[in-house]
């Protein structure tokens, strides 16, 4: 998926050194593209492992879903404290943080399935989010230190092809190691010590995966470690004002906690009133939330992040069943990386396109063409359906940067403040897809929850109406 902007802000990278001149250090910034690629990845393979875990702890679509909640909860939690922290340490300490946070995440699936616990795998997985959330705080303005200011642009749209291809390469990968299980068993025929016996058994492969992932974290982050003090100022840009005061944030947090908490306890729909009542009392009077064009844009980013990860958390249960192309859990999981694939080179396509084309017109071409294919998958059988649900990640491809850029236009000095608050709004990755995993749960019918990301792609549609125009400063 695409990667949210950090909160400091990479609009203006000229301003990221006090003297405008970048650093000379010409190895670091492959490790910065190995940052992009790896978090990539790992947003992706929940779209693997969240299949898996509904099999071995036999949960409903709704119970499966906290595990894209516990993940993008993080970046509504997580994401005002990372910014502190970088802010604190610098960029170079601040990376290495976030990427022992990501470790220790990564080590918590040890005792996730050695215990065969559902929750312990959920708490893995939120603070190896919380850890990605910080790392990313770091890289965009890493990435521009660390060249020539005349080519800041394309270095940062090079690092995103990295995150791509992450998203592209990790979930065919994860299929191999951790789909698949002993042929004609499943855990919904087993009790007691027997479905004990197979949980730590087969989530074995997922703790090999996520042990692989912590070791080569490692490796990035003794290596950013070794580099540390050759950005002696390197969080100088981002000490502007906070978007919230500590008060309101701590504040803001307890209706956050409360609500996660009712949510994972089985009562959605008040946990997420909840969830949202924090961000709102840490934005309440920000002067960009009374700008429609900002507004409007920043719940785009909301809505598409929410159907984007709604769909691909789908994909494996709707590739599943006999009347699209009845595969196995394996095969179907093999078939992830052409949702993802297809974003990557619709991102390529898209580069070319917007160079003459107008942003919005083609931001609501893009969602009517994602819309028409959700359509035409649930009302139809066999390769059709499955292929052209897939085919919705061409779709998905261009709609971050565009709602980003159209949404952020002109905003000048606010710039800082419009990246934080769309940081905020990748939250929807949480909310969209357990309501969608609510709809299939209360109708019995995956074609039937769809419904909820045809509605997100409908109004992101009508934003790229709404937006043609050029923003009146």
């Amino acid at each position: 998926m695409a990667l949210a902007p950090d909160v400091a802000s990479s609009t203006d990278p000229a301003t990221l050194t006090e003297d405008g001149a970048h650093v000379n250090a010409p190895g670091l910034q492959y490790f910065v593209f190995a940052l992009f690629f790896i978090f990539g990845g790992i947003t992706s393979l929940n779209d693997v492992i969240l299949p898996k875990l509904k099999e071995l702890f036999t949960l409903n679509y709704t119970e499966a879903m906290l595990v894209q909640f516990c993940f993008f909860t993080a970046y509504l939690m997580i994401g005002i404290p990372g910014a502190e922290l970088v802010k604190r340490i610098g960029y170079m300490r601040g990376a290495v943080a976030g990427l022992l946070i990501m470790m220790a995440g990564c080590l918590l699936f040890i005792p996730a399935s050695q215990t065969a616990t559902y929750g312990i795998f959920l708490g893995a997985l939120f603070i190896l989010a919380s850890g990605v959330v910080i790392v990313q705080v770091v890289t965009n303005p890493l990435i521009s230190l660390l060249g020539p200011q005349k080519t800041v642009h394309s270095r940062l749209t090079f690092a995103q092809a990295f995150n791509s291809l992450g998203t592209t390469i990790f979930p065919r990968v994860g299929s191999a190691l951790i789909l698949g299980g002993l042929a004609g068993v499943s855990a919904a025929e087993l009790s007691g010590s027997e479905l004990a016996a197979y949980r730590t058994a087969e989530s074995a492969a997922i703790v090999s995966t996520y042990l692989g992932l912590a070791a080569a974290l490692a490796v990035i982050a003794l290596v950013v470690w070794i580099n540390r003090n050759k950005l002696p100022h390197d969080a100088a840009a981002m000490q502007g004002t906070a978007l919230t005061s500590f008060t309101r944030y701590l504040i803001g947090i307890v209706p956050i906690a409360l609500g996660g908490w009712l949510v994972i306890r089985g009562n959605e729909i008040p946990g997420i009133i909840l969830l949202i009542v924090g961000p709102a009392i840490w934005l309440w009077g920000n002067s960009l939330l009374g700008r429609a064009r900002f507004s409007y844009g920043a719940a785009c980013i909301f809505l598409y992040v929410g159907a984007e990860v709604a769909i691909g958390s789908l994909i494996v249960n709707y590739l599943m069943q006999e009347s699209v192309l009845g595969l196995t859990e394996r095969a179907a999981g093999d078939m992830i990386f052409l949702y993802w694939g297809g974003a990557l080179v619709g991102r390529i396509i898209g580069s070319l396109v917007l160079r003459y084309a107008s942003p919005g017109l083609v931001l609501t071409g893009v969602a009517l063409g994602a819309i028409a294919l959700v359509l035409f998958s649930t009302s139809t059988t066999g390769t059709a359906a499955g292929y052209s649900l897939l085919a919705v990640g061409l779709m998905n491809s261009i709609m971050f940067p565009t709602i980003f850029s159209l949404a952020c236009e002109k905003l000048g000095m606010k710039a800082a403040d419009g990246s934080g608050i769309i940081n905020i709004a990748i939250f929807g990755g949480a909310v969209i897809p357990l309501l969608t995993g609510m709809l299939a749960d209360a109708s019995g019918s995956l074609g039937t929850a769809l419904i909820l990301p045809i509605i997100c792609y409908a109004i992101i549609a009508g934003f790229g109406i709404f937006a043609r125009k050029p923003a009146v400063a």
